[in-house]
């Protein structure tokens, strides 16, 4: 399923923070290594302040990929998207991520908490971890949406 000796960095708000907890647990009995960049409860909180920082441990190389969780995701994703470099892809049932992995090489994902069950985050998760990036065709979008300078 994962890459051996992979890590991942995971960061929330207070809306995706039960799900975080589900998410560390999971992929810890996946042997996949985590980083909690927080939130550490459900006390509301602002989710750049956390998803920044997950997203900055893939881009200095601390983390593989990272995760990102909030009450619909799609804040976290743009949150995530600021940084150059990372390409996250809001996953909300199993083809979207598969297509994030397959089409999009995305290195972090993001999913709403809120209308997602810790059981379809497993699967999504599963599903972005397994899927390879296909290329080709894809590699040509992907460096034409880089950030331009």
């Amino acid at each position: 399923m994962s890459e051996p000796s992979m890590t991942i960095a995971l960061g929330t708000d207070h809306a995706g923070y039960n799900l975080k907890v589900a998410l560390l647990d999971y992929l810890d009995s996946q042997g996949i290594k985590t980083i909690d960049c927080g939130c550490y409860s459900d006390e509301s909180c602002d989710y750049p302040d956390f998803i920044h920082p997950a997203a900055l441990k893939v881009i200095s190389g601390e983390a593989d990929r990272a995760i990102v969780l909030g009450g619909s995701g799609n804040g976290e994703a743009i949150a995530a998207n600021k940084i150059k470099g990372i390409r996250c892809a809001l996953c909300y049932d199993i083809w979207s991520a598969e297509m994030a992995s397959l089409h999009n090489n995305a290195n972090c994902i993001a999913i709403g908490a809120r209308p997602t069950t810790p059981e379809l985050a497993y699967q999504i998760v599963d599903k972005w971890l397994s899927t390879p990036f296909e290329g080709g065709r894809h590699k040509r979008r992907i460096d034409k949406i880089e950030p331009q300078t």
